[in-house]
């Protein structure tokens, strides 16, 4: 497999008050087009920080990201929004879907915001939402769905714009085992037959232990690594 994505003594600190507090310490890492990379450790070792740098939500205090071997944060803000919007997906444990709006309004908006005409963007969304398993409920509003219901959709938001890269920061965190096992066999499921990369955060190793590789976050660095394929 090709490299995706490639980082470099990537370091991450915040500052409060007086007092600088590190929250990665020079990770080393690649991430291989079509694999699914589960990042597992306790609260606090900096997963979170680590996708939220994948993502491009924030900056790096130092090191490297490269995305097909671009130097991403070597962009201004306005390029790298762009760049976020057309190449990365998210999945969040809480699903974030808009309350007022129905299942297919929730997945075609990424697509809407970038610029897509409405009968494409709805379009696609009803080819997704029908792979996610939701495509009898369309003019559902969130709070007439199921919690797994409500993460399937997130996931077809996510996929809307065909991004090279879904970031999850635990998707399944917030559901029963059962529900949370059809979360991550759908996924399984996307990156088989889409060739989608997947990164995800988990606490739950049983679920972890289903992708192609695990890295182990402790302390804000890679304390193991199991390359499975």
């Amino acid at each position: 497999m090709s490299i995706l994505v490639k980082i470099e003594n990537l370091q991450r600190s915040f500052k409060i008050d007086s007092v600088t507090i590190e929250v990665l310490k020079g990770i080393d890492l690649e991430i291989k087009k079509g694999e699914i990379l589960a990042v597992i450790g306790a609260s606090g070792v900096g997963k979170s920080t680590l996708l939220h740098i994948l993502g491009t939500l924030e900056r790096p205090t130092s090191g490297k990201v490269y995305f097909n071997e671009k130097d991403i944060f070597k962009l201004n803000n306005d390029e790298l929004a762009r760049f976020r919007n057309k190449t990365i997906g998210f999945v969040f444990q809480f699903h974030h879907l808009l309350s007022e709006f129905t299942a297919l309004e929730n997945t075609m908006m990424p697509a809407l915001i970038n610029g897509l005409s409405q009968n494409d963007a709805e379009k696609k969304a009803k080819v997704l939402l029908e792979e996610v398993g939701i495509g009898k409920r369309l003019h559902h509003k969130p709070g007439k769905l199921s919690g797994g219901e409500q993460q399937r959709i997130a996931i077809a938001r996510a996929l809307v714009l065909s991004p090279e890269l879904v970031l999850a920061d635990e998707p399944t965190g917030n559901l029963d085992a059962h529900t949370g096992e059809e979360i991550h066999r759908l996924l399984k499921e996307i990156n088989n037959s889409q060739g989608t990369t997947f990164v995800l955060v988990t606490h739950n190793e049983k679920l972890a232990s289903k992708a192609d590789r695990i890295i182990k976050m402790v302390d804000g660095r890679i304390a193991t690594r199991s390359d499975k394929i």
